[in-house]
């Protein structure tokens, strides 16, 4: 359109969410993201209808970036509950180990501050981390297994996705993540495993 600058929304809302993800939510300035994005107030406004909005969507495409990751970890082993588990958290320590992006999870970040979030923004983060709790539960399906012990697992391997994430923000080693992840993984396994 003639007189209006056009730009690419993906790509605002990833540098957005660079900035959400590094900052938080509190921290994040309107200043902040119009910088990163090259956008100005009124086109921020314009384009996503003001922070919070923008804030939802950001943890939208985080989301969408990494679910989609997540699935194909926990879908490589069908039927190999241990080996799911064992494959989600690669995807995680890949995340954290990647230079390319901000410390942490962006999730883990806004759940931190929901005390200071829209109540929408703050139901909105819940149901994702509801989503990641389903996607692990599916994972683990066993017909062996006590519905409820299911359910357990999937709650504790979402916590410790998240405490990952924090102790990667406060700075804990890669060894000691991976300490995190094996003995996370060899819960699991010993609570899977069958009784005898």
């Amino acid at each position: 359109m003639s007189g209006r600058k056009q730009f690419d929304v993906d790509e605002a809302l990833d540098k957005a969410m660079a900035v959400f993800w590094q900052r938080g939510y509190a921290d994040a300035s309107l200043d902040m993201l119009g910088t990163a994005t090259g956008l100005g107030r009124g086109s921020l406004y314009g384009a996503f209808g003001g922070k919070d909005e923008l804030f939802r969507r950001a943890l939208d495409r985080y989301s969408a970036t990494y679910g989609a990751r997540y699935e194909d970890a926990l879908g490589a082993h069908r039927g190999d509950p241990v080996r799911a588990v064992e494959a989600f958290f690669g995807v995680i320590l890949a995340r954290i180990n990647d230079p390319a992006v901000p410390e942490g999870c962006l999730i883990a970040q806004a759940a931190a501050q929901s005390a200071v979030l829209t109540p929408e923004s703050a139901a909105h983060v819940r149901r994702l981390l509801d989503m990641q709790q389903a996607r692990i539960r599916a994972a683990l399906d066993d017909p062996h297994v006590d519905p409820a012990t299911l359910d357990d697992l999937a709650i504790y391997v979402v916590a410790i996705n998240q405490s990952l994430a924090v102790l990667s923000r406060a700075g804990a080693s890669d060894r000691e993540l991976r300490t995190v992840v094996r003995f996370a993984c060899e819960t699991v396994a010993s609570r899977l495993a069958p009784a005898g």
